[in-house]
């Protein structure tokens, strides 16, 4: 907790004071970020650094393998359902990104589709089940079954995204657009999905 403190202490000394303008007009007027990024939890996969965005310039929710379920209006709990419909309906974001990334931890779990080993995860993963079935009918090797799992997870996020009434109406206007990309950690390479449904290099 010390390096976290100590991060602070520099981060409020060099960084803050250097664009203490910027703050003070995000406390001032709020947000108004044209995009969203849903982006895995792991820690190795920061957007605001791979894209080297300043504050107020994304709007970011974390999950479990950047997963985005399917609208289900209903009591339980949503956090990344309210987070889509929040920068979507109030900010009025202009872009949304499925950001995947290579050694998805969530995306090894689902592939071995082990059953009661947790409370929460396995049960979050099943929203990529379809990935995970397209990626073994592919019968590749392991390791490109589970990169070509992380890209088809990405596929069905962005999919489910569209079975929000207020983002599928907001993208047939034009209004909103959506993308899936994917960043390998080890060789700091990012993908996008082309309309072929194939990931290339930016």
């Amino acid at each position: 907790m010390d390096r976290l403190i100590d991060g602070f202490r520099r981060f409020r000394q060099d960084y803050w004071r250097d664009n203490r303008e910027i703050f003070e007009a995000l406390a001032t007027r709020g947000q108004s970020p044209r995009a969203m990024v849903i982006a895995c939890s792991d820690s190795r996969v920061d957007p605001q650094m791979i894209f080297q965005t300043v504050p107020g310039e994304i709007f970011v929710v974390r999950n479990v393998a950047n997963l985005v379920p399917p609208y289900a209006p209903d009591a339980a709990y949503h956090g990344t359902s309210a987070a889509v419909e929040f920068a979507v309906r109030a900010l009025q974001v202009q872009h949304i990104v499925v950001l995947g990334h290579s050694g998805c931890g969530g995306v090894d779990a689902l592939l071995r589709g082990e059953r009661d080993a947790d409370d929460f995860v396995t049960s979050w993963m099943d929203i990529a089940a379809p990935a995970r079935e397209r990626a073994r009918r592919a019968a590749l090797a392991a390791d490109d079954t589970h990169r070509l799992c992380e890209h088809e997870a990405i596929k069905v996020s962005l999919t489910n995204l569209n079975s929000f009434p207020w983002v599928r109406e907001r993208t047939e206007s034009g209004k909103l657009a959506l993308h899936g990309w994917h960043f390998d950690i080890e060789q700091g390479d990012l993908r996008r999905l082309d309309d072929t449904g194939s990931f290339r290099s930016v």
